[in-house]
């Protein structure tokens, strides 16, 4: 008899590595980025350089969080990435007095890519794709199709 107790797929295994690992590089860069400013020029920009900062910390949470599947966590994370990286991308092109110098939100990510812009999105697909619930013993759904 086999299990019949719902389970999801992880989201560090698979394809999620490499999202896992492009969390990882873009929450050093950030991280990295943010702590630069806030610790040598806070009094000429501070809005945009604790921005810098605040994202970096959100971006280490959500790789920790993808990589160890701590999906709650991980939702909470993406959501707090993608509606960062639309308010302070849109705030960053209409009020430019905030924002005299880039953040890794500004400009939707422009200074990186736009990897911000879309990052969260590949995130949030990602929690839901590998978030849906399969009996143990049942082959996946994508499997399902193929026979």
């Amino acid at each position: 008899m086999t299990d019949q107790r719902p389970t999801h797929r992880a989201t560090g295994t698979g394809p999620g590595r490499l999202l896992v690992a492009v969390y990882g590089i873009l929450a050093l860069a950030a991280t990295a980025r943010g702590v630069y400013q806030v610790s040598t020029k806070l009094d000429e920009a501070p809005v945009a350089y604790l921005l810098s900062l605040a994202s970096g910390v959100v971006y280490v949470v959500a790789t920790f969080a993808l990589a160890t599947d701590r999906r709650r966590l991980a939702w909470v994370t993406v959501g707090i990435e993608t509606v960062g990286v639309l308010v302070v991308g849109t705030l960053s092109l209409v009020d430019v007095g905030e924002f005299p110098d880039q953040t890794v939100w500004s400009g939707f990510g422009r200074g990186y890519g736009y990897v911000p812009l879309v990052l969260p999105f590949l995130g949030l697909w990602w929690l839901w794709t590998t978030g849906r619930t399969r009996t143990d013993g049942e082959a996946p759904e994508a499997a399902q199709h193929l026979g």
